[in-house]
C-alpha cells in the first residue's frame, strides 16, 4: 500500500487533473463560440485525456485499497482575449502538471514505493507529449491569430487523425 502522504499527494492531483478536464472543456467551448471547429474539437478531446488521466488515478487508488477522496474544483478561466490566449494557458497548465506529477514521482522514490513509481512513469511520458504538443500549438496560433482558419488548417492537418490507444495506459476506473 502505498504511503499516506502519496495517497493524499495523489488525491489532490485528481482534483488536478478535474480542473485541466474543466479548463480544457472551457476553451474548446470559446473556439466553439467563434465558429472554430477543429480547435474546439481539440480541447474537447484534451478534456477527455485529462478526465481519463483522473480515473487512472481513481483506479490505481481503488486497486491498491487506499483511502480515495475526489476533491472540489474551483472554475475554469471561461472568457479569453484571442485565440493565442487559451493555448498559452493549456501550455502553462501542461507544465504545472508536469511540475506536479514529477513531484509525486519523487515522493514514491523516497517513500520506498517502486509501485507508486512505476504508475507515474506512463504520465511522466504523456506529460512530455503533451508539452511538445501545446508548444506546437501556441507557435501556430500566434503567427495566425490574425487569420484562425490557418490555424483550423493546421490543427486539421496534424491532429485530425486519431491514435490507437496506448496498451501501457493504466487502467481506467469505470473504463
Amino acid at each position: 500500500m502505498p504511503a499516506e502522504r502519496f495517497v493524499q499527494a495523489l488525491n489532490e492531483q485528481i482534483g488536478n487533473e478535474f480542473a485541466a478536464h474543466h479548463q480544457y472543456v472551457a476553451i474548446a467551448v470559446h473556439y466553439d463560440a467563434l465558429t472554430l471547429p477543429r480547435l474546439a474539437a481539440l480541447f474537447y478531446e484534451q478534456a477527455v485525456e485529462e478526465r481519463e488521466h483522473a480515473m487512472m488515478m481513481v483506479q490505481y487508488l481503488l486497486d491498491a485499497d487506499a483511502d480515495l477522496q475526489i476533491p472540489g474544483i474551483d472554475a475554469p478561466k471561461s472568457s479569453f482575449s484571442d485565440i493565442v490566449e487559451p493555448v498559452r494557458q493549456a501550455l502553462e497548465q501542461e507544465r504545472a502538471v508536469t511540475r506536479q506529477i514529477e513531484g509525486l514521482a519523487t515522493m514514491a522514490r523516497e517513500d520506498g514505493d517502486p509501485t507508486s513509481e512505476q504508475f507515474l512513469s506512463w504520465f511522466l511520458k504523456e506529460q512530455v507529449e503533451e508539452i511538445a504538443k501545446m508548444s506546437s500549438l501556441l507557435q501556430v496560433v500566434e503567427r495566425s491569430k490574425d487569420n484562425p482558419m490557418q490555424a483550423e488548417d493546421f490543427v486539421a492537418r496534424e491532429y485530425s487523425a486519431a491514435g490507437a490507444a496506448d496498451p501501457t495506459a493504466p487502467p481506467i476506473a469505470g473504463g
